[in-house]
């Protein structure tokens, strides 16, 4: 294959062209007057980290499943203080291996997202397999939930070629792994609106980026906790002023310690203290979206 620099103008055209953000879905207003929308999302990857790379490590197995002993109860405590509903994405395996959560989290009013089948990275992987596993992943998230998925997180927050049609033909409403917007968009498919809301990631609203380690290699937490929720605050402060979205992407093994549940309290006692922000799943902030913008193609 040529080197990028020689390619022709189709080329790179196309290749730009896959998958594109289309018309902003950002509402003329949000419900019950409220000044911005927030949507609170946990990856719920518990043992799968480890899992997916073929590893057999017990202490980091064990590191996965703090999330699902420690990290998740946590959680529901904090969002319950505020009666906030959040979403969950959680592979199918991390599913299997803590059914009871997925199923009281559900009966609790949050969300249940697809998230791959053991965390794998779908963008590596040919179309029928990546197919296989979000469809066993979709029909394994219903049968212990009992509510079949809208939405979507990908495992590797990115795209094969295969995955955007995958999705559609999942029916599902929307995704949250692309970034081309800080408000939600509708997905454009080579030049074609798909009907399918996107609601945009960050990885400057992930804890994981500041708090992940390798122990055998350069990779160390390089931000402290303070800084981290001045981060958080900084980009909700943001989305509040500009009357549009607020969603921060965090994980129960990695938000869900004494030391760290703070900056997750403290925001959500700053969202609550100005009284006009409507926090709801995804999936209720993706239909309020489509519908505000008489989306064709919605299921």
């Amino acid at each position: 294959m040529s080197e990028p620099h020689e390619w022709d103008e189709a080329t790179w055209r196309n290749l730009v062209g896959q998958v594109r953000a289309g018309q902003n879905l950002k509402p003329a207003a949000w419900p019950n007057g409220a000044r911005c929308a927030v949507a609170l999302s946990f990856d719920s990857d518990h043992e799968t980290n480890e899992l997916r790379d073929g590893g057999q490590s017990p202490a980091r197995l064990s590191w996965g499943e703090y999330g699902a002993r420690r990290g998740i109860p946590r959680i529901r405590a904090a969002l319950d203080r505020h009666d906030y509903k959040a979403s969950f994405f959680v592979p199918a395996v991390s599913a299997l291996l803590h059914s009871d959560e997925q199923r009281e989290l559900v009966q609790e009013g949050h969300e249940v997202g697809l998230h791959g089948w053991i965390h794998e990275v779908n963008s590596r992987l040919d179309g029928p397999t990546e197919r296989d596993l979000m469809f066993r992943a979709a029909d394994t998230l219903e049968r212990i939930t009992g509510t079949r998925p809208v939405g979507m997180r990908t495992p590797s927050w990115d795209y094969s070629p295969n995955t955007l049609a995958i999705a559609r033909e999942l029916g599902l409403i929307y995704d949250s792994s692309l970034f081309a917007d800080d408000d939600p968009y509708e997905i454009v498919a080579e030049g074609e609106p798909t009907g399918l809301v996107e609601l945009p990631v960050e990885w400057i609203r992930d804890d994981a980026v500041y708090f992940m380690m390798n122990r055998f290699g350069a990779q160390r937490p390089y931000t402290s906790p303070e800084a981290v929720l001045d981060i958080f605050t900084r980009e909700f402060e943001g989305a509040y002023a500009d009357g549009g979205l607020f969603l921060l992407t965090m994980h129960p093994h990695v938000i869900g310690y004494r030391s760290r549940m703070f900056i997750l309290e403290t925001l959500l006692d700053r969202i609550a203290a100005k009284g006009d922000c409507w926090v709801a799943t995804h999936a209720d902030i993706a239909r309020y979206c489509a519908q505000a913008a008489g989306l064709k193609g919605q299921p």
